[in-house]
């Protein structure tokens, strides 16, 4: 399948629309076509097939399950719910508030709302074909490390006393576990819709930007302030990714050219972490609900594992 969308991107840039086979502009936008229709495909079949299994198994199950056992147990079950379930750290915030009105232990809420939008199914599928398998379960097992770190750290502080008070009642429409067959089909089409309708325009940003990185900015320009020669080009990215707003597929064309450029790997990925794990809007929905101490206690603990993995795979990958 791969090779038949490539063939027919390069049928569509170079034949029909003229563009030269070598110059910069032809490459360009021969890497923002493929990819956006590559990665729309992905986020299509990947997010109806999660969101329908979704549908056997509600959040009041999750939070049964989450909230029972020892704090490392339900830490580790909320990391792997947060890999199939394909929300950016916005969409996660609703799911996240139910846990805690539902009960569930602060610490593994959090690691949560960390792994949702820092590790999903998406994300681990692109980097596979990226950059291969190794790569693929590295990102993953540190992903969960962070979050599950994160969560076990926030809960030993016991800050429940920095929750604000919330109304949840928008929780109650992930109640489909009694819906029919066919009902189920149409939640997952529609949910599907929808979740391409809010991350469509940021997946085609990140390419975008990707192409234009791809085609235009000389390897030098990025090597300088984030090469592998720089030694705090990872906590430097950490903190420029934390303003800016994307979900993992939108920023994995990024890493992928990032690396073409001479950034190391580990300093891509806390790249893309930090925007995905740690973003400005999620603060600002999440600061409705817990206080300022909480949300930077949050912020520290999380940026400290994304730039201590960002050392590790600069590390294991040279």
């Amino acid at each position: 399948m791969v090779i038949v969308l490539k063939t027919m991107v390069d049928w569509l840039v170079y034949k029909k629309l003229g563009f030269n086979l070598n110059s910069v502009s032809g490459e360009a936008f021969n890497f923002f076509v493929y990819d956006t229709i590559k990665i729309f495909l992905l986020l299509t079949v990947i997010i109806f097939a999660v969101s329908f299994i979704r549908t056997f198994f509600p959040p009041e199950r999750s939070r049964k399950i989450l909230g029972s056992g020892n704090r490392i147990k339900g830490s580790v079950l909320a990391g792997l719910l947060g890999i199939v379930t394909p929300f950016c750290s916005c969409s996660a915030v609703p799911l996240f508030l139910g846990f805690i009105e539902a009960g569930v232990p602060m610490g593994t809420t959090f690691t949560f709302l960390v792994a949702s939008p820092m590790i999903n199914e998406v994300a681990l599928v692109m980097l596979w074909g990226l950059f291969g398998w190794k790569i693929a379960c590295l990102y993953i097992g540190s992903g969960l490390l962070i979050a599950i770190g994160s969560g076990l750290v926030i809960g030993s502080l016991h800050l429940e006393h920095l929750v604000e008070k919330f109304d949840i009642k928008g929780a109650s429409h992930f109640e489909l576990e009694k819906q029919s067959f066919k009902q189920k089909i149409h939640y997952a089409r529609d949910y599907t819709g929808e979740i391409l309708k809010t991350v469509g325009p940021y997946v085609i940003l990140g390419i975008g930007l990707g192409a234009l990185m791809h085609g235009y900015i000389p390897a030098g320009f990025l090597a300088r302030y984030a090469g592998r020669d720089n030694l705090f080009a990872v906590p430097l990215v950490t903190l420029i990714g934390i303003p800016l707003y994307s979900n993992a597929a939108g920023m994995i064309p990024l890493v992928s050219v990032l690396t073409e450029k001479g950034v190391g790997m580990g300093t891509a990925l806390a790249f893309m972490m930090a925007v995905t794990g740690l973003s400005l809007p999620e603060f600002l929905i999440l600061k409705r609900v817990m206080k300022l101490k909480l949300l930077l206690i949050f912020a520290s603990v999380v940026g400290t594992g994304i730039i201590i993995t960002g050392y590790l795979f600069n590390f294991v990958i040279p």
